[in-house]
């Protein structure tokens, strides 16, 4: 194993192949969850999670919220009766004791 977790398989040649990784102390809720989707998806329970990690990756690999956060402030802010944070934290604020 190596300090990252990941094993890597050997083929009979001595080269390696795909890296091989051991999931610990997954809920048994989540568990059923992922047998039950292998079973609807004709997969193997191994097949059913690599796709599921993929996809969890794809998902959220390469997000750059902080982009998406500026283009909606400026969205935001061109929009008829747009109301700054100061506005809504004064309107928040008002009538409490």
């Amino acid at each position: 194993m190596t300090s990252s977790g990941m094993h890597f398989a050997v083929t009979y040649n001595g080269l390696p192949t795909m890296p091989v990784l051991t999931i610990r102390n997954v809920p048994a809720a989540v568990y059923e969850q992922l047998k039950a989707r292998a079973v609807a998806n004709r997969r193997s329970l191994n097949s059913e999670a690599v796709e599921v990690l993929r996809l969890g990756v794809a998902h959220h690999g390469g997000r750059d919220v902080h982009g998406y956060l500026a283009r909606a402030r400026a969205v935001r802010e061109r929009s008829p009766g747009y109301v700054t944070d100061r506005q809504i934290d004064r309107a928040k604020r008002s009538g409490r004791a």
